[in-house]
């Protein structure tokens, strides 16, 4: 038997709020998807591997790129390939349903049980995109005029979709949606969270690393802020070239690991010299002392 998910607490490798928690529950018990906002590298997309996990359903992902259209969530035809058949092969091409391939959201409608269906990225695509997508989530049904048949939802999929704010999405669309905003994990949620994935790693070493990650987020001028997962890589990183945690705060050793950008290198490098001193010293010892 599904469980149903307002039973949904997260799972062993994912942590969560108890407001993201509500939010999923709540967006499934109102059947509407639940739109996810925050920078990236928060666990947006994580988020809908857990709800699956959990739940013991299947994940479908629609990766939304600036090409995509809604149409290709729904169905393609493939033209192309029905042309090849009526010229080098023995195809009775006449049957057009062969040639019709569902996407991801008309996969989700004809599973013969509810799935999670993670739409990523969605701000990616061009502004009307989430509007055109505003009538299928609705009445959980679209139409295939090729062939003449409507396919509807035999389940009610879990849609989940994330977006990393690079465009605003529309009003329609909002409405239409439970929103959550995941805000960049505090300091005590992050050690958990690290710990989830590391339960062995060296607790001074991962207090080093915790204030220099941190002062370094809270550097101005950085483009790109090193995320939760670059933390992880970097915990990693550390532990396993067996740096010494009295080294991590001074010398930032693999700092490719965390910082993705010329730019930023150019910034940590001009400040790291002052860290010792005055406020930095402070917010660092803040960091270790949570």
């Amino acid at each position: 038997m599904v469980k149903k998910l307002n039973n949904f607490e997260g799972t062993d490798d994912y942590i969560v709020s108890e407001d993201l928690r509500n939010s999923v529950n709540v967006a499934v018990a109102l059947s509407k998807p639940l739109l996810i906002k925050g920078e990236p590298g928060t666990g947006k997309t994580v988020l809908a591997q857990s709800i699956a996990k959990s739940l013991g359903l299947q994940l479908l992902i629609w990766n939304i790129k600036s090409t995509t259209k809604a149409q290709d969530g729904l169905y393609v035809y493939d033209t192309v390939q029905r042309l090849y058949d009526s010229q080098f092969d023995n195809k009775n091409v006449a049957d057009i349903k062969q040639y019709i391939k569902l996407g991801k959201l008309g996969e989700a409608f004809v599973a013969n049980q509810p799935v999670v269906l993670l739409i990523d990225e969605i701000d990616k695509a061009d502004l009307e995109f989430p509007n055109d997508l505003l009538w299928e989530l609705d009445v959980m049904n679209f139409h295939i005029p090729e062939t003449g048949e409507t396919v509807s939802a035999v389940h009610r999929p879990i849609v989940i979709i994330t977006s990393n704010a690079e465009k605003e999405l529309p009003d329609p669309f909002l409405r239409r949606c439970i929103f959550h905003y995941i805000a960049f994990p505090e300091a005590e949620m992050m050690e958990q969270i690290v710990k989830v994935h590391y339960p062995d790693l060296e607790s001074k070493l991962l207090k080093e690393a915790m204030a220099s990650f941190y002062w370094l987020r809270n550097l101005n001028g950085l483009q790109k802020k090193p995320s939760t997962s670059e933390l992880l890589d970097w915990v990693q990183a550390l532990s396993a070239g067996g740096i010494k945690p009295e080294r991590i705060y001074q010398e930032l050793p693999f700092l490719g690991t965390l910082l993705k950008k010329n730019q930023d290198f150019d910034v940590v490098l001009r400040r790291a010299h002052n860290r010792g001193t005055g406020d930095n010293q402070s917010s660092a010892r803040s960091f270790r002392n949570w």
